[in-house]
């Protein structure tokens, strides 16, 4: 295609996403594809969200939520106004003019990264490419990834030209679940266009719908960027876990180690340790970096560490479980334990790479009998086995030989904790000074 025919696609793009008639797929409505297809429906963007699970996609059109961020009712507004639905027919790309891939990108058990969702969802793409379209990819993955592998998935050998024929740009998602001080459309937004003229198109398209928008001049800066975000928390984290174990041998109180110095106004931010890392980024992404600088013969000898020390977390936290219940003459094995919350961090359901998995399987691998109770998770399969929570935690925690904290839900009872529980190892100081100085409770 011409030049003069490229710019052209350029101003029918802009003009129909400034004249409100562009419309909007989104591929993938999980964490992040859900509330970006809200945010944008409510921006007045007409958003189809395109989904593998026929069960996510008919919820949706039911005007229901499956996500806790995102109220049902805010689901069904827009449902019912008309302006945003679900579909598994990926057809419906041939009358999209803007698509999102917000897709899953895990590791694989050997810590590689599983790309398989973003080639699916790129394959998919593919047959609808058309002049005029333009494509975000909001996963996080390793730098590279939109140029070396999105870019010739999608054009599959035609002869069109990324910038002026098409568009394609790299915005990570920055989600992070539970959290209310900074949503989807408040958290900045940074884009990364193949081109300069893919950046406006992306530039135009987000700040309809986004407060604030943060161009850089490539795709591979704005993947990077959300690396160093989340490789920085991961080494951080990592830090603050060997502070505990050092605290330990040294007779001190990490808690209050690290309270005294966060009252440091500068130079400083606060981290906390815990039974080690949980999420959908920050135990995942730092080994996309990794994995890339090995291709390249590169060892990012930091990530490893950090990597190695949270890794640890589990079996460390396993261990003062163990060293709780010799200082009254139990055994692990045959003990009758209960851990108090499975998600990944406090008043979520999101069990995603949670720590609680670890802790569980080393317990039981020890011969230790595990209940658990979590209002946000009813139930999840481990090791062949379905966990159900408790009900209610009140007898459990009276008839436990130890209780362990693995996740700060507010809805937890201190007073019940501290009145019921015989033992208790607190890894997240949810007992606060109530639990430092009681000899029944152990801290992290």
């Amino acid at each position: 295609m011409s030049e003069s025919q490229g710019n052209n696609q350029f101003e029918i793009l802009k003009g129909k996403i400034e004249r409100g008639e562009a419309k909007m797929a989104i591929v993938g409505l999980g964490y992040v594809g859900l509330p970006l297809a809200v945010v944008f429906a409510a921006a007045g963007y007409d958003v189809t969200g395109l989904e593998i699970d026929a069960a996510k996609a008919a919820a949706v059109n039911r005007g229901e939520s499956y996500i806790p961020d995102i109220a049902a009712e805010t689901v069904a507004e827009y449902v019912k106004r008309g302006n945003l639905r679900a579909s598994t027919d990926f057809g419906l790309l041939r009358e999209i003019d803007l698509v999102t891939i917000c897709v899953p990108t895990p590791l694989r058990n050997t810590g590689d990264p599983d790309l398989s969702y973003i080639i699916s969802a790129a394959d998919q793409i593919a047959p609808y490419l058309r002049p005029g379209m333009a494509i975000t990819f909001e996963s996080s993955t390793y730098p590279g990834t939109t140029r070396e592998l999105i870019l010739p998935k999608i054009l599959n050998g035609r002869a069109l030209t990324v910038g002026e024929d098409f568009f394609l740009i790299f915005s990570p998602e920055r989600i992070d679940p539970g959290r209310t001080n900074y949503t989807t459309k408040t958290t900045p937004k940074i884009i990364g266009g193949m081109t300069a003229n893919c950046g406006e198109i992306a530039r135009i398209w987000y700040e309809r719908a986004i407060d604030k928008i943060v161009p850089v001049s490539s795709p591979e800066v704005a993947e990077m960027a959300k690396l160093h975000e989340n490789t920085f928390r991961m080494v951080n984290i990592a830090y603050v876990n060997e502070l505990a174990q050092i605290c330990a041998k040294l007779d001190l109180d990490v808690w209050e180690v690290i309270d005294a110095a966060d009252t440091k106004p500068f130079g400083f931010m606060k981290f906390t340790p815990g039974p080690g890392l949980g999420g959908h980024c920050i135990p995942v992404d730092p080994h996309y970096l990794s994995w890339k600088m090995k291709s390249m013969h590169y060892n990012t000898r930091f990530i490893e560490l950090a990597s190695e020390i949270n890794t640890n977390m589990p079996r460390y936290t396993v261990g003062l479980v163990q060293d709780a219940l010799n200082t009254v003459r139990k055994s692990l094995n045959g003990a009758k334990i209960l851990v108090m919350g499975v998600a990944y961090k406090a008043d979520v359901d999101d069990m995603r790479e949670s720590p609680a998995l670890d802790v569980i399987h080393l317990l039981t691998a020890k011969g230790a009998e595990v209940d658990y109770y979590d209002p946000y998770v009813p139930a999840f399969e481990l090791d062949s086995r379905t966990y159900r929570s408790l009900p209610r935690p009140e007898r459990a925690l009276q008839s436990a030989d130890c209780v362990v904290i693995l996740t700060n839900h507010k809805v937890f009872d201190r007073t019940a904790l501290l009145r019921d529980a015989v033992l208790i190892v607190d890894t997240r100081n949810f007992l606060g000074e109530a639990g430092r100085d009681n000899p029944k409770v152990v801290r992290l």
